[in-house]
């Protein structure tokens, strides 16, 4: 038998427990991550997230101090990792990684990036978890490839450095975030490719083995 509450007393959902700590901060992540989802970063409000999750502002502030950081941490749930590809010569996986990285800024979780990018403008703090893709996690495909390149003898040993060897994608992103582009046409891909990545890392000397595949 259910007991009706008595006069001025609280009612309660027996059936609601109460989320707290990780379980709470798991709840708003996922509904910040579907109102990107569904609105882009523009349309994610505080108000909408907290909402969404059950819960009131204040609880979104004390552990994201602004609407920008809790997007930057709900992005970074939605994004994947693509594999690295092998396809044999430094040129055909430098291509690929390519492709990879235009598809991604191509799409729309692309676009909720390229805004978040946007509001973040100098904000350091906020660029460098953005730009995890431009760092030790960007790097680590690119340096699996050189790696490989080198051991081939189609690059140099001393490309294989984390600057080194995301300037190609780095160069790409600033077709979509200066340029301002929706999409970069693959020509570009390749010019970037040949042009400028290629004799980079391939250094005085070396042989460029495998550089018609």
């Amino acid at each position: 038998m259910v007991r009706e509450a008595a006069p001025g007393e609280r009612r309660t959902d027996p059936g609601r427990t109460r989320r707290r700590g990780a379980a709470l901060e798991e709840a708003i992540l996922e509904a910040a991550a579907r109102e990107l989802t569904e609105s882009g970063f523009a349309g994610m409000t505080m108000d909408k997230v907290a909402a969404r999750a059950g819960t009131n502002k204040n609880t979104l502030y004390r552990r994201w101090p602004n609407r920008l950081a809790l997007g930057t941490a709900a992005y970074k749930r939605l994004a994947t990792t693509a594999p690295v590809p092998d396809t044999g010569t430094l040129r055909g996986d430098v291509l690929e990684l390519l492709r990879q990285a235009n598809r991604h800024w191509s799409s729309p979780l692309g676009a909720v990036l390229r805004e978040l990018l946007a509001a973040a403008g100098g904000a350091t703090e906020f660029l460098s978890g953005l730009q995890d893709r431009s760092g030790e996690a960007a790097a680590a495909p690119w340096l699996t490839v050189l790696g490989r390149a080198v051991a081939r003898g189609e690059a140099s040993p001393e490309a294989l450095h984390p600057r080194v060897a995301t300037v190609a994608v780095a160069l790409l992103r600033g077709e979509f975030v200066v340029q301002g582009v929706p999409n970069v046409p693959d020509a570009v891909l390749v010019e970037i490719t040949d042009e400028v990545y290629l004799p980079l890392v391939r250094g005085r000397g070396t042989a460029p083995r495998g550089a018609d595949a």
